[in-house]
């Protein structure tokens, strides 16, 4: 089986590139799963119901979320209905949503789980307690499991990597929005990435319009940071081949397109 996942989608520049490049992407791949980070497709922070079933009809089998999942308050009307979508599974018990779900291939079943860091992050209850008690609850339905672990730090992340090496298929990193290159296969079978990377504006500030931000360094002052509507735009994702059998990664593949990595069909 062969897994693709779309880093943190910022804004109409992110969506636009996911449709007219994931489709490309299959062809090219032609990954059996994808899956999406959309956290901050909507104007940079949150994702509509609209958003959601755009990347459905785009090709995504499911979406994940991170810390900016309730920016929208829209959220709270389609969240538990939406089958395909997970936010973070260690948000305090009770939250709506779900931070599991299981998408299937063929006779396949792909378990896709989503986790939030605490460092340099807002409080929540502990993601490798959660993570332990998710895995083996997917492990007991499928070998095949992805990861998708939202946080700031990279010792975190890399922490997260080896404490599930063997236990699931990928432990791939989003939120801080610039592919990381140290994409590896663990020891025991775990694909691992730091950080994916981010689809949107390519010339702004970690997809946000440069000057406000650059201001705010030079001031401190409060800015409001929004997502340039015109520009040059990149794609950030990663390829996974994985044995069906085991749910062991055999290959791991970053993908960048901008102006200066061009896609080639």
């Amino acid at each position: 089986m062969k897994l693709m996942f779309v880093g943190d989608v910022v804004g109409s520049p992110g969506r636009d590139m996911v449709q007219t490049y994931l489709p490309k992407l299959k062809d090219k791949y032609k990954p059996h799963i994808v899956i999406i980070n959309g956290e901050n497709a909507a104007a940079g922070r949150g994702i509509t119901e609209k958003i959601y079933r755009q990347f459905l009809e785009n090709g995504a089998n499911a979406v994940t979320l991170g810390n900016h999942t309730w920016d929208h308050k829209e959220i709270f009307e389609f969240i538990d209905d939406a089958k395909n979508m997970v936010r973070p599974a260690n948000f305090p018990e009770g939250t709506p949503g779900k931070g599991i779900t299981y998408i299937r291939w063929n006779a396949l079943q792909v378990a896709v789980i989503n986790l939030q860091g605490r460092t340099f992050m807002p409080p929540l209850d502990c993601p490798f307690e959660k993570a332990e008690k998710l895995v083996e609850e997917a492990r007991k339905v499928t070998p095949i499991i992805f990861v998708d672990f939202h946080a700031e730090a990279t010792s975190e992340k890399q922490a997260m990597g080896w404490f599930l090496d063997g236990k699931v298929t990928a432990v791939v990193g989003t939120h801080t929005h610039v592919q990381t290159a140290d994409y590896r296969i663990l020891p025991q079978g775990t694909a691992y990435l730091t950080d994916v990377g981010m689809t949107g504006p390519y010339d702004g500030i970690l997809g946000m319009t440069r000057e406000p931000i650059i201001q705010k360094f030079l001031n401190s002052l409060p800015a409001r940071f929004t997502v340039p509507k015109e520009g040059r735009t990149q794609l950030s994702a990663v390829l996974i081949d994985i044995d069906d059998a085991s749910g062991n990664a055999k290959k791991i593949q970053p993908i960048l397109i901008n102006e200066d990595h061009p896609f080639f069909e």
